[in-house]
């Protein structure tokens, strides 16, 4: 489905499939989103920034009982979707599944799958987990360009979406008992377990909220003290130390100083548009390794690796979004509506046939 007829034909000729039916629908007509919804068990929808263009198909979604994947990173505009529409999707049986490609998937499932293992070898789960980044290659997107834009500019903009983009349990269910002070990584840091200085990992602010509702939704099954971060490993000495301070530091300064129109004009003027992304090589090419490392209570630690095969972007987002709606179109009618993530509502249904068909890997490490 897409808004242009023209561009849905000569996408179905280029790769062969002309014999598919298709729907024309725009992302700002919901006469047309309903048609498309009702036509559907499975909304899988690529059209962000999500805040900007992203909630009136999630609203349809809710109100047909149709389920629904996307793969935003938009913190701000998830919380809001969850305070407007998680009811009618719980009324309607519509299982509303956001943040299913690179965010967040693979630190959510690295998470679940690090304590099914941890379960099996130790008996208990682990109540700190930390999250390295140790490869990532792929190029630069448009579309999540726009999205960290936007995200600065409303926080500058709303002190409420500013407070809440600094809560770690901001989509939390209500009621929920957490209050463990997590550890941001938005300085600098050396890690002892990793023998290396960190830095801030962009994405981390939305993956750990991901990974504190899944233990939300799950009952506490990681505990109601479990504590998680993420950060990108930078490598030991002077070196790696100063990586970790311009990375962190460029990261301060973007969100403090891009919401203002001089240096904003010329952060868009520099940054890929809307609709650009990285070549079929470059997507070919990239890659990604995460390290997972987990704690129990007794100081048992157990590390688990996650890998992906192309950019994490775009070519193992999409991949790992494909999967994600076929699961989801899979579940019974018994699994009921609501917002739910990717390890909540899948687990380990997703993660094989991540590893079958994504080029997504998740393994006990070696070291």
């Amino acid at each position: 489905a897409g808004r242009s007829e023209e561009k849905l034909a000569a996408l179905k000729e280029r790769i062969g499939a002309e014999e598919i039916p298709h729907i024309v629908a725009d992302s700002d007509d919901e006469k047309s989103l309903v048609d498309l919804a009702k036509q559907t068990k499975v909304v899988l929808t690529t059209v962000g920034p999500y805040a900007l263009y992203g909630e009136l198909l999630l609203k349809v979604c809710a109100e047909t009982g149709t389920d629904y994947c996307d793969l935003t990173g938009e913190v701000q505009w998830y919380r809001k979707m969850l305070l407007k529409y998680e009811d009618q999707a719980k009324q309607s049986g519509a299982r509303i599944m956001p943040c299913s490609g690179f965010d967040s998937m693979p630190s959510d499932l690295g998470v679940y799958f690090l304590q099914e293992q941890a379960k099996k070898r130790f008996g208990d789960r682990c109540h700190r987990v930390k999250a390295r980044v140790e490869k990532i290659r792929g190029g630069a997107s448009g579309g999540s360009a726009m999205s960290f834009l936007n995200v600065a500019k409303e926080m500058a903009q709303d002190p409420v979406v500013k407070k809440e983009m600094h809560n770690p349990y901001a989509l939390c269910p209500k009621g929920h008992n957490y209050t463990v002070v997590q550890n941001e990584i938005d300085y600098a840091e050396f890690d002892d377990d990793f023998d290396s200085w960190i830095g801030t990992f962009m994405m981390s602010k939305v993956n750990t909220r991901i990974v504190h509702r899944s233990n939300a939704l799950m009952d506490d099954v990681y505990g109601a003290d479990f504590k998680y971060d993420e950060a990108m490993l930078l490598g030991a000495g002077p070196k790696g130390k100063s990586r970790a301070r311009k990375m962190s530091f460029g990261f301060r300064m973007f969100f403090t100083f891009s919401p203002y129109w001089p240096i904003n004009k010329m952060l868009k003027r520099l940054m890929p548009k809307v609709g650009e992304g990285p070549s079929e090589e470059q997507q070919r090419k990239g890659l990604f390794v995460l390290r997972f490392l987990g704690h129990t209570k007794k100081n048992e630690t157990l590390e688990i690796v996650v890998r992906g095969d192309r950019d994490p972007g775009y070519g193992s987002t999409a991949k790992m979004i494909s999967e994600a709606a076929y699961c989801v179109a899979a579940l019974p009618d018994s699994v009921p509506g609501g917002f739910w993530t990717p390890s909540a509502l899948l687990g380990e249904k997703l993660i094989d046939r991540l590893h079958e068909n994504a080029g997504v890997t998740f393994e006990i490490s070696s070291n």
